[in-house]
């Protein structure tokens, strides 16, 4: 990601200019950051992955959320934009361009994000109190890796891989094969 060269803008402003921007960017205190484009291996995943938890979801109250979404991390200032999210908050309706309280968080891989998504982005979305799962999904083999805040409040990670077949996404009761996931995916 590269800073754009201007002022700090409050979190309004940010929401102004991405409303009329035909780029999107994330917002990390004041900074704004374009984001790249997708590969084919990325965008499949993530479409994958956001049609499986759209049926799930379907009359629950939930609402499953691909790309285009932002999350707002207040206590931060910060908005993300991660790659699927759902939230079950009806506090969540009260917002058109981001959502606040999501329960769960994708984030595809790609070789330009990952050390970000697994390190800072991590952290900041770590201060969501809605947050039960944070997911990794890997775009160079089947892999997902699933962070769940326990009773404790401690995030305890859980690896899925073709030895295992299935993945779990215990946020949304919710499990599905690798196969079915990574369906049509050409690695990267």
């Amino acid at each position: 990601m590269v800073a754009l060269p201007q002022p700090s803008l409050t979190p309004d402003e940010y929401l102004q200019l991405e409303a009329e921007s035909p780029v999107k960017h994330e917002y990390i205190g004041g900074e704004v950051y374009a984001m790249a484009g997708a590969t084919d291996a990325h965008v499949t995943i993530a479409g994958n992955l956001f049609a499986l938890l759209r049926s799930h979801v379907r009359g629950t109250g939930c609402r499953a959320y691909i790309a285009d979404m932002k999350v707002r991390i207040e206590s931060h200032n910060r908005f993300y934009y991660p790659d699927v999210m759902v939230t079950c908050d009806p506090r969540d309706t009260e917002t058109t361009s981001y959502k606040r309280f999501p329960k769960l968080v994708v984030e595809v891989l790609s070789d330009s994000t990952e050390a970000f998504d697994r390190g800072d982005k991590f952290m900041d979305y770590q201060a969501l109190d809605s947050l039960e799962e944070y997911v990794l999904t890997n775009t160079r083999h089947q892999r997902v890796e699933c962070f769940r805040r326990n009773e404790a409040g401690l995030w305890v990670l859980q690896y899925y891989t073709p030895e295992t077949d299935a993945f779990r996404l215990e946020s949304m009761d919710f499990s599905d094969t690798l196969a079915i996931l990574y369906e049509d995916v050409e690695y990267e």
